[in-house]
Formats: structure tokens, C-alpha cells, sequence
């Protein structure tokens, strides 16, 4: 397989936020013809139930994230880095969530990138320390959405993709 691809074209990102019970996922591209806008494609959340098993939560979270590659048929997967975790079982539990997407966007055949929640923050909002509210209020003033993307997850999802997205063109 060619893991490498050619720059030239034309991204279509999927943004995850990565959570073992919300995972946030947001497909956004440059617009072609206008070029400092974008295009959104959909976005929305993968939820698992607490109850089953995490095993099957993980499979879940496979399933559904390989659906949404083959409908939105994204060239790129940028991923938001962990943050530094109070309770260490959570962060072990993010973290086989985020292996999990990781493999099913190498699999797909996907780029993969990551981005600390600082980055994606100072991408959005020009300041890292933003809360969730100023990421959603700038994520629909940067993707003109008629309403706040919600719920925050699916918002940090699209922050991730534009974050990509403005990584890339630079």
C-alpha cells in the first residue's frame, strides 16, 4: 500500500474527538471555489452504552467510524491528542478508544494527524485557554452553521478538522 499521497489534493478531513462513551466526529473540506471558506459534510457523535462491555464498545466505535469513511469518504484523520487525565482507568480506556480510531483511519487508508487540545483551540479561537461555549460559538462562525454544533463533541470534532484544515494550506 502507498501510505504516500499526493499533496496537491484536495483534502476532505474527518475530525474525531476521542471518548469511550462519546466519540465526536465532523467532516469538513476547503470549498473549492471559495477558497477561504469551508465546506461541511455532516457531523455528529458515536455513543456507546456504559453497560456493555468495552470490548464490544470499542467494536462499536469501529463499526460505526468505518460507515462514516465509506460514506463520507474522507482522505485525512486528524485525531486530538489526550489531555492530561485525573483518573488513570479513564485515560486508559480513552486511549484504547483512540488506538481503535486510529487503526479503523489506517485501515481506510487515511492520513492520519494529530493536534494537542491547545492547538486546536488557538486554531479556532486565536486563544488556547477557550472554553467549550467560544469553540462552538467560533466553529459555527467559521463553518457558517445556522446553529451551534452540538453537542460539544461533534463541535471539538469539527475544531479538530479546521484545525487540520488550516494546518495543511499553510
Amino acid at each position: 500500500m502507498n501510505i504516500i499521497k499526493k499533496y496537491n489534493e484536495r483534502p476532505i478531513v474527518i475530525g474525531i474527538d476521542v471518548g469511550t462513551a462519546i466519540t465526536g466526529w465532523g467532516v469538513v473540506e476547503i470549498d473549492t471555489i471559495q477558497k477561504s471558506k469551508y465546506k461541511v459534510h455532516g457531523y455528529g457523535v458515536i455513543r456507546t452504552e456504559a453497560k456493555f462491555p468495552m470490548h464490544i464498545r470499542l467494536e462499536q466505535i469501529h463499526d460505526e467510524l468505518s460507515a462514516l469513511i465509506k460514506e463520507f469518504k474522507p482522505t485525512h484523520m486528524a485525531i486530538e491528542d489526550l489531555f492530561f487525565f485525573k483518573n488513570q482507568k479513564t485515560v486508559i480506556k480513552v486511549g484504547q478508544a483512540r488506538g481503535v480510531i486510529m487503526l479503523t483511519g489506517t485501515q481506510a487508508g487515511l492520513e492520519l494527524f494529530d493536534y494537542t487540545p491547545l492547538q486546536v483551540k488557538q486554531a479556532v479561537s486565536g486563544y488556547g485557554r477557550a472554553d467549550k461555549k467560544q469553540v462552538q460559538k467560533m466553529v459555527q462562525m467559521i463553518l457558517n452553521l445556522k446553529e451551534l454544533p452540538k453537542p460539544d463533541d461533534a463541535a471539538d470534532a469539527l475544531a479538530v478538522a479546521i484545525c487540520h484544515l488550516n494546518t495543511v494550506r499553510v
